[in-house]
């Protein structure tokens, strides 16, 4: 493992089965943004030998060529699966964007993976170290993930190796720092013009030898003699370390008592430790520089991954159960039992159409298999799911991509990634089984999108496409919502942030040949009545023949709250015909539901019909239901209308930290914060109430505000009375043509 390339380079060859669970591991790299995941990845595969020494497959692609809108916006923006094979295990690489908006494709990245690398870059600052991966270490904690930290960057590094290790051990030990340790020391060259020294080879803790890249090829060497004491000390707290976890309980004693402790010893206690998740290498990798075949620490990776990482045989499987929820025995990573595959990728190819990546958690899938899709929609807690869909499809080609490629597979077996075409009625996050045994696989959450994009079509071409390309864009992404407000009537989708939002216009144009104008998102007002008033609805017309004619006169009275529209008949006398009566509060709803001054819907009031006039021949259906709308805008006229605004239930999670900073932005966005709470170590939940008129993009503040480490959710509380200066202003927006809520 750690020094598996001395103590026994390759063991993990010849000891597995092609195609067994047993010779695959499934790993997802995480970091922030700029961190170098994807060009570790590539330095990874070349170290393989999937790559030339240029980063080329085949075709001349790089295995980063994933989508074109990643090219023209300089980053990640999707998960990609970059298959390699080292010592005789296929080792499935997912490599996720590091943009929090894009925290939906690292969720099915963790899903479909056994095993973490958290990248982390001495190039920036501790801080965004700390911001960006701190949940999502929390995330694979919660599970018993294995995971493991590579630092990149070192020869253009902000803060030393031994500070990273530090910092890492700081933010990711928790209670324990010395679960979190290096395997290897890096080796620096002499410092250049800009002041950097170049990251030249590692020497290993465990083995005590260099491993020299400097001359393009590795090398192993003894240690340098200047070497020792800063050497000694880090390899006596790695040992101590490892010893810490070991299942020989005697160990630590022997140790202490001066016992060298065998190697081998060591590296299998350590690759169980690293297996079950309880101890944390820290290692460094640099991609190849020089026409170098090899990355500089990436042969010592790809050793901790096959003989340090878990077989999906030894990760426990999602829950399963049948589709109306009963529960079923555990399944296990089994090529031979019952087919579970699930849909943690979909995305659209512009050669071979639609494609979906499919982790297969049970049984085997082959091309033109029949397979159940149950789709039970991905959501966040608290939150409506998606509409269930069921149906059984034929399954397309399997393949494996690489960079632009897509290699033909004859089987996906249990514990294997593979793409398969023309899933056409499969979303992501949906349950592949056998028709015969049809099975529903827990689902996986995903954050709530609370940056809102109203889109207008700019033509009438684009009107007809672009309600399928939404839908096909929400199907790809679950962290994206399509919602048809009825109040507005404006067609909004729900993003999780400027960058996913851009994305989403960039493929409208691009993939799905939509032109669209994003139009200011309006907030549903309602309006009622500051107090009582009364009304009279006259429409009497005489042009030959039947006429129109109706009168009628009406009260209306202020309700508390949340009490919508009352309407009650006090008509006496038969001075509007029973068969009018239900005309007359049609046409006052209709009206209610138009507005009376600035076109939001009235609320809250009590409309009483208490007097009115007919005539024999000209009164009519429509006739009192256009005096109805009549009566109800005069008494309008005669009272003060007050403008409502909804107000929204806002629950803030951040580090206590940043408690003070968020509570007094929610003040100036006239909330009122109702009240906090401790929510595990060193993070405070903040309840507020605050207009939704103010958090339109608190979803991108709150990220600035709490540097990435802040999360919000809402919900609907209800409507009250707005400021008069701002209902002032809507009125003047309304009577001048524009529309500001």
């Amino acid at each position: 493992m750690g020094d598996k390339a001395h103590a026994h380079t390759g063991a993990a060859t010849g000891a597995t089965t092609a195609g067994h669970p047993s010779s695959v591991r499934n790993v997802v790299l995480v970091g922030h943004s700029g961190s170098g995941k994807t060009t570790l990845v590539e330095a990874l595969a070349q170290t393989a030998g999937a790559v030339s020494r240029a980063g080329r497959v085949e075709d001349g692609s790089t295995v980063s060529d994933h989508d074109a809108i990643e090219h023209r916006q300089q980053r990640s923006v999707q998960l990609s699966l970059v298959p390699v094979e080292w010592g005789g295990i296929r080792i499935n690489l997912l490599d996720t964007p590091g943009y929090a908006d894009f925290v939906g494709e690292l969720r099915a990245g963790l899903r479909a993976a056994d095993a973490a690398l958290f990248v982390v870059s001495a190039a920036q600052e501790a801080d965004s170290v700390a911001g960006a991966t701190r949940a999502v270490w929390e995330e694979c904690a919660a599970v018993g993930m294995p995971r493991a930290i590579v630092v990149t960057h070192l020869d253009t590094a902000r803060t030393p190796f031994d500070a990273m290790t530090r910092v890492c051990g700081e933010i990711f030990g928790g209670d324990d720092p010395d679960a979190v340790l290096p395997l290897y020391l890096p080796v620096l060259g002499p410092e250049g013009a800009d002041g950097h020294a170049p990251l030249t080879g590692l020497t290993g803790l465990l083995s005590q030898r260099i491993f020299d890249y400097s001359g393009g090829e590795r090398k192993e060497n003894p240690p340098d003699e200047a070497q020792q004491p800063p050497l000694a000390e880090a390899r006596n707290r790695l040992i101590e370390g490892i010893i810490a976890e070991s299942e020989d309980e005697t160990l630590m004693d022997r140790y202490l008592g001066g016992e060298d402790i065998d190697i081998r010893t060591l590296v299998d206690d350590l690759e169980r430790a690293v297996a079950r998740g309880t101890f944390h290498p820290v290692l460094t990798a640099a991609p190849a520089a020089g026409g170098a075949r090899q990355g500089i620490g990436t042969v010592e990776l790809l050793d901790l991954i096959t003989g340090g990482f878990p077989t999906p045989l030894e990760r426990p499987l999602p829950a399963v159960t049948a589709l109306h929820g009963a529960a079923l025995p555990a399944l296990g990573c089994d090529a031979g039992g019952p087919l579970v595959a699930e849909v943690v990728k979909t995305a659209s190819d512009p050669y071979v159409g639609r494609l979906s990546l499919v982790r297969v958690f049970s049984g085997t899938l082959r091309p033109d298999d029949t397979v159940h899709v149950f789709g039970h929609g991905l959501t966040d807690p608290g939150h409506e799911a998606r509409p269930f869909h069921e149906t059984e499809i034929r399954v397309g080609a399997l393949s494996s991509p690489f960079g632009k490629q897509q290699r033909p597979r004859t089987e996906c077996t249990a514990g294997d990634l593979a793409c398969v075409a023309r899933l056409s009625g499969a979303e992501t996050g949906d349950t592949l089984s056998d028709p015969d045994r049809p099975l529903l696989m827990q689902p996986w959450t995903t954050p709530d999108p609370l940056l809102p994009l109203a889109v207008q079509a700019r033509g009438k071409a684009d009107e007809d496409k672009l309600s399928q390309g939404l839908a096909r864009l929400v199907a790809e992404d679950p962290t994206m919502r399509l919602e048809q407000n009825q109040d507005t009537h404006q067609t909004v989708l729900w993003c999780l942030g400027e960058a996913q939002l851009d994305v989403a216009l960039d493929r409208l144009h691009s993939r799905y040949g939509v032109q669209v104008d994003a139009v200011p998102h309006q907030v549903a007002l309602r309006e009622t009545f500051a107090g009582p008033s009364a009304g009279r609805g006259r429409h009497v017309k005489q042009s030959g023949g039947h006429g129109q004619y109706a009168i009628c006169e009406i009260d209306v009275e202020p309700l508390p709250p949340g009490s919508g529209i009352e309407f009650v008949d006090k008509v006496v006398g038969g001075s509007v015909p029973r068969q009018f009566i239900p005309s007359v509060e049609k046409g006052v709803r209709a009206q209610a539901a138009r507005g009376v001054v600035t076109g939001h819907p009235l609320v809250d009031l009590r409309i009483t019909l208490r007097d009115g006039k007919s005539h024999s021949v000209d009164s009519s259906d429509a006739a009192f239901q256009t005096a109805g709308a009549l009566a109800l805008r005069e008494a309008a006229s005669d009272t003060r209308i007050q403008l409502l605004e909804p107000v929204a239930e806002v629950r803030v999670l951040v580090p206590d930290d940043y408690v003070g900073p968020v509570m007094s932005d929610l003040s100036g966005r006239r909330g009122r914060v109702t009240g906090t709470e401790q929510s595990g170590a060193g993070r405070t939940l903040v309840r507020a109430e605050v207009p939704e008129l103010e958090i339109g993009r608190y979803a991108v503040d709150l990220r600035s505000l709490s540097h990435g480490t802040g999360r919000f959710d809402r919900s609907y509380a209800r409507h009250e009375a707005m400021p008069a200066q701002l209902a002032d202003r809507v009125r003047e927006q309304r009577r001048s043509g524009t529309n500001g809520a």
